[in-house]
């Protein structure tokens, strides 16, 4: 019977030794020091105990105790003479050297991480676009479309041999038409990461400025470092036009031609190694590895002098004989960008790899008075309402007269800046209102008016329970 209850007692043991084994093949191992898992800081070194050491921390700790020892506050013999402290193997510190950690990727998901179901139609997403973005319904049209086809890519990845393409997309539109706003609400109502990335700032490798990687960086950002998620995020580059070709130097392009071949390989799709949680690539930075296959990138900038360009192509398709233009008669004209082709971007100074990289392209229209008046009072968030909660907020209530909102788009029309001098004109009116309303309790409503914004008078204000406004002057 003994016997018995000592064989049961062996595969008790064994069953144990299987548990653990396995447990340590599920469960990742962490830094004593650091507490980073294995996937993070790469290959752990063991020491008695159970306790596991980075090679990182490892690292820093021999440095420490070496400018101690160098300073005299440390001897060697008082070293081997410490208690409760066995001597590491150094066959297993041969991997210890202090060089830049590849973080590996997650294991892949049994399911696709984007749901083919959850992908919004193109009029769907449009209509989201439609409540906080006025006009441009081109554009809105566009992106919509080349957006849900760029997710459909990503969802039915490696489902057969058709690969789809990217659907990447350059805008042309002059400044303040909506462009960044755009793509910002896309982004929301996609719920994915984005990176907003400034062109100006990008140079070559190797000289001062941001590297091109740069990008990925501020993506990965986005996605609190899970390269995953930023694998199918979205990247905006703006002021993509400020990286043209220069024209009639004899300078080394760096901040040009150059960036423009340095963002092939990302926006085609490869394997690019950035720091995580950091600006520059040192030896203390761990790296991490990010595949820009299944990123999208939307690329936009205001293009100056393009409409030239369109204009000089068009006069020269007629320029003799009975049916012959004037060379005025796309002066005035309205619509010009909208003619714009892949040859018009080539002679701006763009590339024709850089281009080919971009197979969508379309253009925002400039902003007319009326489409100035709605986005000062249709969108979700328009900036109307934003100065009327800040007002409800003191139990007052704020009314603009349709003459005062027309006059406020006059203004802006006059600064050539877009929907940005709004912004401006409205607070340069609203200052004083809003540093006088705190001060008096009896007032129940302003009332903006047309006079008050041209300087010909003043604001209306009722009184708490009057029905009789009391006329401000425009001091």
């Amino acid at each position: 019977m003994t016997d018995h209850f000592d064989d049961k007692e062996e595969i008790i043991e064994d069953t144990d030794s299987r548990d653990d084994d396995q447990d340590r093949d599920e469960y990742e191992k962490f830094c004593f020091l650091c507490h980073r898992p294995e996937s993070q800081a790469g290959k752990m070194i063991e020491l008695p105990n159970n306790i596991h050491i980075c090679s990182d921390c490892m690292q820093k700790s021999f440095d420490t105790m070496t400018s101690q020892m160098n300073n005299g506050k440390i001897n060697y013999t008082d070293l081997f003479n410490m208690p409760n402290i066995s001597m590491i193997d150094l066959s297993s510190l041969q991997d210890a050297v202090p060089r830049p950690k590849k973080v590996k990727k997650k294991k892949a998901q049994e399911k696709p991480v984007i749901d083919l179901k959850k992908i919004p139609a193109p009029h769907k997403i449009k209509a989201t676009l439609d409540e906080y973005v006025i006009g441009q319904e081109k554009a809105k049209k566009v992106m919509s479309v080349a957006v849900y086809n760029h997710y459909k890519r990503v969802a039915t990845d490696t489902m057969d041999d058709i690969e789809i393409e990217k659907s990447n997309m350059l805008m042309i539109g002059p400044t303040g038409c909506g462009k960044t706003y755009l793509v910002k609400t896309l982004a929301k109502l996609l719920d994915v990461p984005l990176a907003i990335a400034d062109a100006t700032s990008l140079t070559e490798a190797g000289y001062i400025g941001d590297d091109i990687e740069s990008v990925i960086s501020k993506l990965l950002a986005a996605a609190d470092n899970d390269v995953e998620k930023a694998e199918h995020g979205i990247v905006f580059i703006d002021e993509i036009d400020k990286i043209a070709k220069k024209k009639n130097t004899n300078q080394r392009d760096v901040s040009g031609e150059a960036v423009q071949q340095g963002l092939l390989k990302l926006l085609e799709g490869s394997e690019v190694e950035v720091p995580v949680g950091a600006n520059s690539k040192n030896a203390m930075v761990p790296m991490v590895t990010v595949n820009t296959k299944n990123i999208l990138f939307i690329c936009g900038g205001a293009f100056p002098d393009l409409e030239n360009i369109i204009k000089e192509r068009l006069n020269k398709q007629a320029a003799i004989g009975f049916y012959a233009d004037l060379k005025d008669k796309y002066d005035n004209d309205p619509h010009l960008l909208e003619k714009v082709t892949v040859e018009d971007i080539r002679n701006f100074g763009m590339i024709p790899e850089f281009i080919g990289r971009l197979p969508v392209i379309f253009t925002l229209g400039g902003l007319t008075e009326e489409m100035l008046v709605k986005i000062l009072k249709e969108p979700k968030n328009a900036i109307l309402k934003q100065y009327q909660k800040l007002l409800a907020l003191d139990e007052v209530k704020l009314e603009f007269e349709d003459g005062a909102l027309h006059a406020i788009a006059a203004k802006a029309l006059e600064k050539n800046t877009g929907a940005r001098a709004l912004r401006a004109i409205l607070e340069e009116y609203m200052l004083d209102i809003m540093y006088e309303i705190p001060k008096d309790d009896s007032i129940g409503q302003v009332i903006i008016t047309k006079e008050y914004i041209e300087g010909n008078g003043g604001p209306r204000i009722l009184l708490r329970g009057q029905e009789v406004p009391l006329l401000c002057s425009a001091d």
